[in-house]
C-alpha cells in the first residue's frame, strides 16, 4: 500500500512504473517483471501489467475534464475485449453488479468506475498498480473488491510456487486495510521515507486503526514544512492588501 501526502508524486510513480511516462536515458531504465516497462509493449497488452487510475475524462478546451462517453452500452464494451476467459468476465461483473445495458453517455460516475475497473482486469494480472480507484464505489463494492483482490494474490502464489501477483495500491480510504494490505510505503516530496511490513509497524500497536497513523505522519509533515518555511530568510508575511479582490495581476498601462 503506498502512502502519501497530497502532491508528493505517488501519480507520477505509478504512471512511470506503469509504462506510461518514460524517465532517464539510455543508461536508466524503469523494468518490471525483468521487461522495460515503457518500451516493452507486451508486457501491457498481455494483462501482466496493469494500471487503474483516474477516471475516463479528456479535456476539452475551456470546459475542463469532462467524462468520456459514447452512445454504447457496457456489454459493447465488455465483451468487445477479445481472448478473454468467459467465467472471469462474468465473475467480475457480478461483483462489480455492473448491468450490461448501461448507456455509456448516461450512467453516474459510480457506474462509469465499475465499468472501467471490470475492463481494467479482465486479463489476469501479475502486476496491478492502482491510484485511488475506489473513490466512486459504495462500502460494499469497496470491500468486495479488495477481498477480489486478495483472492487474486492468493491464488496466483498457489498456481506460481516462484512469484505471485503484486498490487500497489495508492489511497486516502484506509476503512479496512489493517488486515489487508502486506507492506506499506510512505513518500513525501517524491522520496520513499519509510517501508516497512504492516504487522511490523510500530505505531499501529498503539493506535486503534491505520487511519490514526497516517493522520500523525501527514500532521508532522504539516508542521515540519511550516517551520522550514518560517525560518526561510525569503519568507515575507503577506499583508491583507496582497488578498484584496481589488488588486490587480495587471500593470494599470493594461486599462488604457
Amino acid at each position: 500500500m503506498l502512502l502519501h501526502y497530497t502532491c508528493a508524486g505517488k501519480t507520477t510513480l505509478l504512471k512511470i512504473l506503469a509504462g506510461k511516462h518514460m524517465v532517464g536515458g539510455r543508461d536508466v531504465e524503469m523494468r518490471v517483471l525483468d521487461c522495460s516497462a515503457f518500451h516493452d509493449t507486451q508486457l501491457v497488452c498481455s494483462g501482466d501489467l496493469a494500471y487503474l487510475g483516474g477516471s475516463w475524462s479528456k479535456t476539452v478546451g475551456s470546459a475542463g475534464d469532462i467524462p468520456l462517453q459514447g452512445d454504447f452500452s457496457a456489454a459493447h464494451m465488455i465483451f468487445g475485449v477479445e481472448g478473454i476467459d468467459p467465467v472471469r468476465r462474468e465473475n467480475l461483473i457480478e461483483l462489480l453488479d455492473i448491468d450490461l445495458m448501461w448507456r455509456m453517455h448516461k450512467v453516474s460516475d459510480g457506474q462509469r468506475r465499475r465499468v472501467q475497473i471490470c475492463m481494467g482486469l479482465l486479463h489476469p494480472f501479475q502486476v496491478l498498480l492502482l491510484d485511488e480507484v475506489t473513490v466512486d464505489l459504495d462500502v460494499v463494492a469497496r470491500m468486495d473488491l479488495l477481498e477480489f483482490f486478495k483472492e487474486e494474490c492468493e491464488q496466483a502464489c498457489v498456481i506460481s510456487s516462484s512469484r505471485g501477483a503484486t498490487i500497489v495500491y495508492a489511497t486516502h480510504i484506509f476503512d479496512g486495510l489493517e488486515t489487508w494490505a502486506t507492506d506499506v510505503a510512505y513518500i513525501q516530496d517524491g522520496e520513499l521515507r519509510r517501508s516497512q511490513k504492516l504487522v511490523e509497524l510500530p505505531e499501529l500497536k498503539n493506535a486503534s486503526n491505520l487511519l490514526s497513523v497516517v493522520e500523525s505522519w501527514l500532521r508532522s509533515e504539516t508542521k515540519r514544512e511550516q517551520k522550514l518555511v518560517a525560518a526561510s530568510p525569503q519568507f515575507k508575511k503577506a499583508s491583507a492588501f496582497d488578498n484584496s479582490p481589488f488588486r490587480s495581476s495587471r500593470h494599470m498601462a493594461y486599462y488604457r
